[in-house]
């Protein structure tokens, strides 16, 4: 039986820098597997753990429960029969509601195949001062699901947020456990907790997206001879619009840093080519997080999300021109 983790979190939480960490720490002997679904079409969470050495399957496209829950059950499969790992990571869109996904994996046409232990729950603490996402209900169950809530970037927090996470915990902790985490740094010890919250949780409201049915299977591709491509994604109150550029083109490095930084989206996240190398872009609201490190990508990704209305053609017109020739 595969040992199996469930690691949800609101947009921007640091699930994927949580499991990188995991992966960077798994024992030597074992071979470990993840499952990530992403809101965007073009698949930037599978290009950020491609180099983990993990077994990875992609589901981007808005949620991995969709069409009663056939897409996360191809990927589950593949991994499950084909990899046979030791130890199985899923990590849904921080917009995906946990409900389904926990109803297909305690379903008992996998009882043989999962040995399903604690769930994690990975927030941004300042979070909790956000009216609008308190209000949202798959912020809400996530957090209502799970065993172990990591109350990750710390060493971001600020008194009220502080203090809004304390206040917060005393009205729904209960008996779980609240780890606190810098960087997504949390213990692989606790991966082998038991899976003990067994709280109902309602079906997922408003449950749809703008995605052709077709995309939620494989991440977004170039087709051959073509230079760059634009996919769009809407649900649950969000827009998304994503680029896939080939691997060669380069982008300038100050100008694109400074588009991802002024863009007025909530979310930004990509693998970007540049004369260095390569550049990871992670943005939530104003904090702005990269990384540089010499080694190329095999092409360039980036996905903006927002609930607000965006004007995808003037910010792919900036795009565009930040491209060195």
């Amino acid at each position: 039986m595969t040992k199996t983790n469930l690691i949800t979190g609101f947009l921007g939480s640091g699930k994927t820098t949580s499991i990188l960490h995991l992966l960077a720490n798994k024992p030597a002997n074992e071979k470990w597997a993840v499952l990530v679904n992403e809101f965007g079409e073009v698949g930037i969470d599978g290009a950020l753990l491609a180099g983990s050495g993990a077994l990875l399957k992609e589901i981007p496209g808005g949620c991995m429960c969709c069409v009663n829950g056939l897409p996360m059950q191809v990927g589950l499969n593949t991994l499950l029969r084909q990899g046979k790992p030791d130890r199985l990571l899923i990590e849904p869109t921080g917009l995906g509601h946990p409900k389904q996904i926990l109803d297909i994996l305690t379903a008992p046409v996998y009882e043989p195949w999962i040995e399903l232990q604690a769930t994690f729950c990975v927030l941004d603490p300042r979070s909790l001062l956000d009216e609008k996402t308190l209000h949202n209900e798959n912020f809400r169950d996530q957090l209502a699901a799970a065993d172990i809530i990591v109350a990750n970037k710390s060493d971001r927090a600020s008194e009220e947020s502080q203090q809004a996470l304390e206040k917060w915990w005393q009205h729904h902790g209960a008996s779980r456990e609240l780890i606190f985490s810098e960087q997504g740094n949390i213990p692989a010890a606790l991966l082998d907790k038991p899976r003990l919250n067994m709280t109902p949780l309602p079906s997922a409201a408003g449950h749809a997206h703008g995605h052709a049915l077709k995309k939620g299977l494989a991440a977004l591709n170039l087709p051959a001879h073509q230079r760059w491509q634009r996919s769009l994604n809407s649900g649950q109150g969000y827009q998304a619009c994503g680029w896939i550029f080939d691997a060669d083109t380069q982008f300038d490095t100050i100008g694109l840093l400074e588009w991802a930084r002024l863009a007025p989206v909530d979310r930004v996240k990509g693998v970007m080519r540049i004369a260095e190398g390569l550049v990871r872009i992670n943005r939530q609201g104003q904090d702005l997080h990269i990384e540089t490190q010499n080694v190329a990508p095999p092409d360039s990704r980036i996905e903006l999300i927002t609930e607000a209305q965006a004007d995808w053609n003037a910010l792919q017109s900036a795009l565009l021109k930040l491209r060195l020739s």
